[in-house]
């Protein structure tokens, strides 16, 4: 029993390994390879063109800020001149270049830096103002509003940029003390407001 069973083993050790004929490899070989050449997901035509749109406008984006920014470094630069030495011309000249660098910068970055141009543009209807130029500073504010919709700049104390101005500018009325109490403009602002309602009463 033992012998026979030895025997068995060896026989099935050494029967040989039939290979599939050559027909019977080709279909699966086909097979495979289209597996494998769906599994490289091959870049198209259209998305090389998608990459490349892509690049573009980032670089358009780049160029425009770049642009935006010399032009502001040079505003600000007037604007310190302005302050040191007291000049009406000189905020002038600062406040139209801010808005000369705003309306330079193109559509493809109206959507970027929106805090560092709603400060620059903020500056500059301040500039105006200082600058003697109250027509423009309303209108740049009205501006302002329209292109920078929902959204306001705080001073250090809280007040809002927006209702300050608009007192400032007489875009509300200067002598409506139950409308700008409730304003969110500086303590100091509505006492200025106040004390120039006194004074044109009596």
């Amino acid at each position: 029993m033992h012998q026979t069973i030895q025997r068995t083993m060896q026989q099935t050790r050494r029967q040989p390994v039939r290979l599939p004929r050559k027909a019977t490899l080709l279909p699966a070989l086909a097979i495979g390879m289209a597996l494998l050449a769906a599994a490289c997901n091959p870049v198209t035509t259209a998305q090389q063109g998608e990459g490349i749109g892509f690049r573009q406008a980032r670089y358009a984006e780049i160029s425009a800020m770049r642009s935006y920014r010399e032009c502001l470094d040079e505003a600000l630069a007037l604007d310190g001149q302005a302050r040191t030495a007291g000049s009406s011309a000189r905020y002038l000249a600062s406040a139209r270049l801010l808005k000369k660098c705003e309306a330079e910068l193109g559509p493809e970055a109206t959507g970027l830096a929106l805090d560092e141009r709603m400060r620059a543009y903020a500056l500059g209807i301040q500039n105006h103002f200082k600058g003697g130029d109250i027509v423009q500073a309303q209108a740049n504010l009205v501006t302002f509003m329209g292109t920078f919709q929902g959204a306001d700049l705080y001073f250090a104390d809280g007040s809002s940029f927006i209702e300050s101005m608009e007192i400032l500018l007489g875009i509300r009325d200067r002598t409506a003390v139950g409308e700008f109490s409730v304003a969110n403009v500086s303590a100091e602002l509505k006492s200025e407001m106040r004390r120039v309602r006194y004074w044109t009463r009596n």
